[in-house]
């Protein structure tokens, strides 16, 4: 079983059931991808180091999942890449234990 680590940060103008909603989708492309979400730790909105998409803060999360195949991790990449909510991602594997 591998396992990854997601960084994500999401719009900062997001509504609270939007953010969630949001949360929620990239969840289900974990799962969809046969990955097991293990995880979530929320650090909620904090002020960006620079402007992304002219947004100066964003919704920080840090999502481990697992997965046996090599490419879940490339898909849910592609599907991050293209949802408007993300500002920026950053799928790491986690080899510390």
């Amino acid at each position: 079983m591998n396992k990854y680590e997601l960084a994500l940060v999401l719009n900062g103008r997001l509504e609270e059931d939007a953010k969630a909603a949001a949360l929620e989708k990239v969840q289900g492309y974990i799962t969809r991808f046969n990955g097991t979400v293990t995880g979530i730790e929320d650090l909620g909105k904090q002020r960006l180091a620079y402007e992304i998409q002219k947004q100066k803060e964003g919704f920080r999360y840090f999502i481990k999942f697992e997965s046996e195949e090599a490419a879940c991790p490339n898909e849910v990449e592609a599907r991050l890449r293209i949802y408007e909510p993300v500002l920026r991602y950053l799928i790491v594997s986690d080899i510390a234990e």
